[in-house]
């Protein structure tokens, strides 16, 4: 398969891979309420496990990683590591913006797309997050937490590309490694801003 063809398959396959509604496949399974009506009413891990239980929303979690992971290996097959890359961006923008219903924000997913194509950065990724979403000033932690590990993402993909880093168990690390990382940043900002106002909601419904 010609790189051009291989780089659409991946694009294809990703993208239908992130559309898979695991949080409404959770909802049904548990015999719950619609996740998508509420909570914050954001199809996802976090909100799952408000509205149906942790269990639930560990097992929503596990099936978002996982997305992005079998993404990465499956568009590795049609194009190399720009394929890896290509399809697991995809399954990002898939999760978050699929075909006929609600997305996610997408953080689960990506961190199967770091993962599969940047194992060498999970734990960083990980402690990044943790830590910041600690700090006690912040308004929406998550959010922030969110933007300065993606930044930090994409950051390390790029050093990681120039200096021609080792990364076991991922993928080589070529320029399509920061700009997956960059284009699923930009994709998960995008959500996470469009979520703004019901995440606030929400927080003041708890917090009343």
């Amino acid at each position: 398969m010609s790189s051009g063809r291989g780089w659409v398959a991946a694009a294809l396959v990703g993208y239908v891979v992130g559309n898979l509604p695991s949080a409404d496949l959770a909802a049904r399974a548990a015999g719950g309420p619609d996740v998508s009506g509420e909570g914050t009413q954001n199809p996802g891990a976090m909100n799952a496990s408000h509205v149906l239980g942790k269990k639930w929303g560990v097992a929503v979690s596990a099936v978002d990683i996982g997305k992005g992971a079998v993404a990465a290996r499956v568009g590795q097959r049609f194009a190399g590591p720009a394929g890896a890359n290509i399809a697991a961006t995809a399954a990002v923008a898939g999760h978050c913006f699929p075909i006929g219903r609600r997305g996610g924000k997408g953080v689960a997913t990506s961190i199967g797309q770091v993962a599969a194509t940047f194992p060498s950065y999970l734990p960083i990724d990980i402690g990044v997050a943790v830590g910041t979403s600690a700090l006690p000033f912040f308004k929406q932690r998550t959010r922030v937490a969110t933007t300065v590990a993606s930044a930090t993402w994409v950051g390390c993909a790029a050093l990681s590309w120039r200096r021609r880093f080792r990364n076991p168990g991922g993928v080589e690390p070529t320029a399509a490694l920061p700009l997956a990382a960059l284009a699923s940043s930009v994709v998960i900002a995008i959500r996470f801003a469009a979520e703004v106002d019901k995440v606030d909601d929400y927080n003041r419904g708890v917090a009343a």
